[in-house]
């Protein structure tokens, strides 16, 4: 086993989440590099020394440019705004530090562009954080469409949907201002990774988005709350999206339908632990989608619990892509999703909103 420093930007929600799962991910997948935590980052020395207390980080720092430089530090997690992220890791790049970066890849198309071209130059291991593609059950989605299960494939149907803001008397914070913090910047990219994931790339597509609640109380509201899209996707299937933060009775609605051929799958990430398949040959009489339950037999379950049906969790999905990270790092070979594969999320909410725009329908070469 080979010790790795690591330092983490940021240490609120995801800087917290990414702190537990190194912690976590020695003990649960045993990988051959073992990660110390080295330094944490934030926007004060006195947030910057309770996260170290609490995350059991060695030292602290209030300024991020310290953690990028330091020699002990060989990999970095950059868990803070998107405006920052561009910034941070080429900065890292330029040293041939790895970097692990939350979603979305950058404040911008521009800035992800650039940060993709920081990466190939420096041919550092890079990934982008879209945990939820990462359960046992998407993972085995994956497969099912892989392995010809459900035939060829003829359409899609993807939301991301919750109800933070459903109350319009919720009032405006930092979340109700700038794009890259509205629905298309926050929950829709984790969507839109699924369906390149399950459905490969789009060609075309056609969206709306629009602001629900303009005013809140103690601001107005700049960006948005609602979108959707009609898509085709280079294989020739059909899809249709939606994302929402007002979805009034949603808390986790990160959910897909997917047809073929020969059968179907369904999930829905508030039982993220099932996933539903209908087959065609089966017999008639007892033809219909049936639940399967999360097991050993299941991607990455067995290395969390030995029981059927026991379940993982959103913690879970982090300590997966902590393996992943540590993999990339040790092979030289990248792990998916990459940040070029973090700037073809971008792209389509680019050409998302440009759709939007002229009501037109946009090709993705555009973009």
């Amino acid at each position: 086993m080979t010790e790795i420093g690591i330092g983490i930007l940021g240490g609120g929600y995801m800087g917290k989440a990414h702190a537990a799962a190194m912690a976590a991910v020695g003990p649960v997948f045993n990988p051959t590099l073992r990660p110390r935590l080295e330094m944490v980052a934030a926007s004060s020395t006195e947030s910057a020394e309770r996260y170290r207390a609490a995350y059991g980080f060695q030292r602290a720092t209030d300024n991020w440019r310290v953690l990028v430089n330091d020699p002990k530090v060989d990999a970095l997690v950059i868990a803070t705004p998107q405006e920052t992220h561009r910034e941070i890791a080429e900065a890292a790049f330029a040293l041939k530090k790895p970097v692990f970066c939350e979603k979305p890849l950058g404040a911008s198309l521009n800035d992800s562009a650039a940060m993709v071209v920081a990466a190939d130059a420096s041919g550092a291991p890079n990934m982008v954080g879209f945990n939820y593609i990462r359960t046992p059950a998407s993972q085995f989605a994956c497969q099912l469409i892989a392995d010809g299960v459900i035939g060829d494939v003829t359409w899609f149907r993807g939301e991301h949907t919750e109800d933070f803001y459903s109350d319009p008397k919720e009032p405006a914070s930092w979340r109700t201002t700038g794009m890259a913090n509205g629905t298309m910047g926050d929950l829709a990219p984790h969507m839109i990774n699924a369906a390149l994931a399950l459905m490969g790339p789009i060609a075309k597509l056609s969206a709306q988005v629009e602001t629900v609640h303009k005013d809140r109380p103690g601001g107005t509201v700049t960006n948005d709350d609602q979108a959707q899209m009609m898509c085709r996707f280079e294989n020739g299937a059909m899809g249709h999206m939606y994302f929402s933060r007002v979805a009034t009775g949603r808390k986790m609605g990160y959910a897909y339908e997917i047809t073929g051929t020969k059968g179907a799958i369904r999930f829905d990430q508030e039982d993220q632990n099932a996933l539903w398949l209908y087959r065609m040959d089966e017999p008639e009489a007892t033809r219909g989608f049936t639940k399967i339950l999360t097991g050993p037999a299941h991607p990455n379950y067995v290395a969390f619990c030995q029981g059927p049906g026991h379940g993982t969790g959103y913690q879970d999905q982090i300590i997966i892509e902590a393996r992943d990270f540590l993999r990339a790092i040790e092979t030289g070979k990248p792990v998916w999703p990459t940040f070029r594969d973090g700037h073809d999320v971008n792209r389509v909410v680019t050409a998302a909103h440009a759709s939007n725009e002229d009501g037109s329908w946009k090709d993705l070469n555009s973009f």
